[in-house]
């Protein structure tokens, strides 16, 4: 398959701008480059109904103007007034996040701001920054509910300017590993799925024009999202079928961010995607365990991708991710928070002696991601009173019914290890012992990469690389099975447990794109540092999404290098969620099951604060019984075992193909065009605010500033030295290239405490009060006068300082000569004409090097350049164009005629 043949669909409909009347509302929808325009019509006299009229035409800027005229005059309160207009603008928008209707009319949500918050082979990732929500039917048909006004409060407590995430081109409700599978789909098989979708056009020049240029047509291929981790599916649910496509923005819910780290210059970006589920989604106390169709509570999906961004294609770039889950325990169980403990003790509600709901969610994940399923339980083991171990016993009692119905290669595998009894161990190592088990995990799931083994891996392959899992085409590796990670509230053990497997994943994917020797890395290096900041924002952002405050316990916890302070900061993240989850959500839990249409409100129905529970909303066979019954030996979905370890969703099969929608478009079309789509080239934009220049940077921010001799990533640096202590001993020389500074742009502390408090400066926590640095999820631009000075500092060293040594007194002979050979080389360059060059290179400089010019110009320096000649072609294109000054055309080719046909079509059409 040709290496362009497909590429991601990119939505025509960015920009909006959103007109009203008294009877209808107008939404114009264009591309960034507003050359082409969809409009939608919606009604305002209908009073609880929602009537959306689309098209499916697209406008050119000249069509649309004289629409908008159009229906300008024709809505004036008289023929010819100028002074009040008819159409009015209403709103400017980047997106529709739905419609939704409480008792009274439909209301509109618009994205009216948002921000870059990372960038994967030129495809933009936004965070939703502010949204409106506009009220549909006109003030003369509505009809007022006295209820309606605290439904609308409640709806927006959800805080949609809070970690929500969405992408024109790709799509983040899957992973990359699905998204790339999915463009490297037999040329034969896109060729069968653009019969459906070739009645949408309307261009009179695309049959022929495909038709004539052969293979220069792309596939565009548009996937189904993955409804699980969607948002706003039931926001969109009314208009989902009578609306184009380009019209439905899908959001997620969880985490987004990007730093770059620099490799000796070459830029390698680092994003972590967390995808929160919308099924069984809550608060901490009111969501545990899981429902009755096998969703659990507080289930994220974390995503690490690493890309060399120096090539910005899906196709010829290098990319790699590894995937991983966390999720409560999959049982019928909860906590009772009416009695104000602090540890409720946990109740399991329901016997389920045939681990029916186990089933369900292993089902799901065996779907998704494939075999082996590993799960890793952080609970208690022992205990003087029975509390986690109630959930372990029953988890181990589930895994071993269901594995002896699997085939033992693709059985789950059950990891337990009781994280707080190592961690009050004086003897043990946490962190070492997480490191152990990330290898074996890793090994046995390997990782997504989209290009073969190196050769330099093939000629001298490190002995963990050959015992690496996963499943090896000819195209790279895929990553089969997931991680499953797990404690109680899946919170600051599970983080730092997923942590240290991202750690070691990491490593893989580096040594993979051929930026390491070996798949090992170690902390108080500038890129662990990097990627730990990521995950504990990451870890932060989650907690208080689930448990109302950020983490407790970090990774310098569990390392025992946090500072003193640390432990008020503790205590107080504590309270914090302790008083969240005492008197704050219930309310967020309404406001969660409003979104997402768990609860809708009905005329002559309870409302939604009068229910007492929300339990049967969440377990749908307390309402209704199911007519079929899963069996309890074969607990999978039909067609999923026969194709492990691949995971069902990226086989290529008949079932998977029906969610594709796929067309075919010239090679410059703007919906397939990703460049225009990453620089903008018809938009004014300054060179300061370019995203890739402000988001974190290893070497800006991670870097000591006086590094001197290794400017590696990879290098450790030693948190409690400055750059002169290491410098300034000759005698550690040697040691200090591996070993440097860890504070970045730190001056040496003054005092004790200073130095112990130090160790904890990428905390995310320890930074609060510097506001967007600290935050790596947020790009910021550092321009603080107060490091200027510390770097300019810096800058003025002793030599003895920055290498080492001092400069020897008296050059050696073979450094006089060398230099002499210089200084005579020089000379003769700029005192000998042309006639005596030939002489006095052979007399004067026998002994001078012969330096043999690389450039295209023959004669090239500070003094004269001979231009290089021009070959015949070049010769006959300029001809042709002075003649085409003077009015003589030359017939036009076949080239010239298609090429003239897109312009016409991209312009006027």
């Amino acid at each position: 398959m040709p290496a362009a043949a497909a590429a991601p669909m990119i939505s025509s409909v960015q920009k909006l701008v959103l007109y009203e009347t008294r009877a209808r509302f107008f939404l114009v929808g264009s591309n960034p480059a507003e050359t082409k325009y969809r409009v939608l019509k919606i009604d305002r006299t209908e009073p609880k109904d929602l009537v959306i009229i689309d098209d499916k035409h697209v406008y050119t800027q000249q069509e649309v103007r004289e629409l908008l005229g159009r229906l300008d005059l024709g809505n004036r309160t008289k023929i010819g007034q100028k002074g009040s207009s008819g159409l009015s603008r209403a709103v400017s928008a980047f997106g529709v996040v739905g419609f939704v209707r409480f008792l009274e009319g439909y209301y509109i949500v618009l994205i009216t701001k948002r921000r870059k918050m990372a960038d994967i082979g030129g495809h933009a990732i936004y965070k939703i920054e502010d949204t409106n929500m506009i009220y549909i039917p006109n003030d003369s048909v509505r009809v007022t509910h006295p209820d309606e006004a605290r439904y609308l409060r409640i709806f927006q407590n959800v805080d949609l300017s809070s970690n929500f995430y969405f992408s024109y081109s790709y799509d983040l409700s899957h992973s990359l590993q699905y998204n790339l599978t999915v463009l490297r789909m037999p040329l034969e098989i896109l060729k069968t799925e653009t019969t459906q979708t070739r009645q949408e056009s309307f261009d009179i020049f695309e049959d022929e024009g495909l038709a004539t240029q052969g293979g220069s047509g792309v596939f565009g291929i548009c996937s189904k999202p993955y409804e699980k981790y969607v948002w706003n599916g039931k926001l969109l649910e009314a208009v989902r079928n009578t609306v184009h496509r380009d019209w439905l923005l899908y959001i997620i819910h969880g985490f987004c961010g990007q730093s770059k780290l620099l490799i000796y210059g070459r830029p390698i970006y680092v994003t972590l995607i967390a995808r929160r589920s919308s099924k069984f989604a809550g608060t901490r106390f009111l969501k545990r365990g899981a429902n009755c169709e096998g969703d659990v509570a507080n289930e994220v999906e974390t995503e690490q991708i690493l890309y060399d961004a120096s090539v910005m294609s899906f196709s010829a770039g290098s990319y790699s991710s590894y995937v991983q889950v966390r999720g409560s325990v999959p049982l019928y169980w909860s906590q009772d928070i009416s009695t104000m403990m602090p540890k409720p003790p946990i109740t399991l509600d329901q016997a389920d002696p045939f681990a029916h709901v186990a089933a369900l969610h292993f089902d799901q994940m065996l779907q998704r991601f494939g075999s082996p399923i590993i799960i890793l339980n952080l609970v208690k083991e022992r205990e003087k009173r029975k509390h986690e171990r109630i959930l372990s016993e029953e988890l181990v009692a589930a895994v071993t019914y269901l594995n002896q119905f699997l085939p033992p290669e693709h059985a789950v595998i059950y990891i337990p290890w009781d994280m707080a009894k190592y961690t009050k161990s004086k003897l043990c190592n946490v962190l070492d012992r997480l490191n152990v088990i990330a290898e074996s995990v890793v090994k046995k799931t390997g990782f997504f990469v989209n290009r073969p083994d190196s050769y330099c891996s093939i000629l001298r392959p490190d002995e963990k690389w050959n015992e690496l899992g996963g499943y090896v085409v000819s195209t790279g590796r895929l990553q089969t099975g997931v991680l499953r990670t797990n404690c109680v509230d899946c919170l600051d053990r599970t983080n730092t447990a997923q942590f240290m497997v991202g750690k070691c994943a990491l490593a893989y994917q580096l040594y993979s794109l051929g930026l390491i020797d070996k798949p090992n890395l170690q902390f108080d290096t500038d890129a662990v540092r990097l990627f730990e900041e990521l995950y504990e924002d990451h870890g932060d952002t989650l907690s208080l999404q689930y448990g109302g405050s950020q983490l407790v316990h970090r990774v310098k916890t569990y390392r025992k290098i946090a500072p003193w302070t640390q432990h008020s900061k503790d205590i107080m993240q504590t309270l914090s969620r302790y008083y969240s989850n005492a008197f704050s959500d219930a309310d967020r839990q309404d406001s969660i099951n409003l979104f997402l249409g768990v609860f809708k409100p009905t005329e002559g129905k309870p409302h939604l604060w009068e229910l007492p529970t929300d339990f049967y909303l969440h377990h749908k066979n307390t309402l209704s019984l199911s007519q079929t019954r899963r069996s309890y030996t074969y607990w999978w979905t039909t067609g999923v075992l026969q194709h492990l370890p691949l995971p069902f969703d990226e086989v290529t099969c008949a079932e998977n193909r029906r969610k594709l929608t796929v067309k075919k478009f010239h090679k410059y079309e703007e919906e397939i065009d990703i460049h225009n789509e990453f620089f903008r080239p018809y938009e004014l934009s300054s060179f300061d605010e370019t995203f890739c220049l402000a988001m974190t940077n290893s070497t800006r921010d991670f870097m000591p500033k006086n590094v001197g001799i290794d400017p590696s990533p990879f290098t450790v640096r030693k948190p409690d030295e400055t750059g002169k202590s290491v410098l300034g001993n000759k005698s550690n020389r040697e040691e200090t290239v591996l070993q440097r500074k860890t504070a970045a742009s730190a001056p040496p502390p003054p005092s004790e405490e200073a130095v112990s408090s130090s160790s904890e400066d990428d905390s995310g926590t320890d930074k609060e009060d510097e506001g967007a640095v600290s935050q790596r999820s947020t790009p910021v631009k550092v321009t603080d006068t107060g490091d200027n000075t510390k770097m300019t500092e810096n800058v003025v060293q002793t030599t003895k300082d920055v290498y080492g040594v001092n400069l020897s007194d008296v050059p050696s002979e073979d450094d006089l000569t060398v230099y002499a050979r210089f200084v005579q080389l020089g000379q003769s360059q700029h005192k000998q004409d042309k006639s005596s060059q030939q002489f006095c290179s052979k007399h004067h400089l026998d002994r001078v090097i012969n330096l043999i010019p690389i450039s295209s110009f023959s004669q090239d320096n500070i003094y004269e350049v001979q231009p290089p000649r021009a070959d015949r072609k070049s010769i006959e294109i300029f001809h042709a164009h002075i003649q085409a000054g003077r009015g003589n055309m030359q017939p036009l080719g076949k080239d010239d005629f298609l090429m003239y046909r897109e312009y016409i079509r991209n312009r006027y059409m």
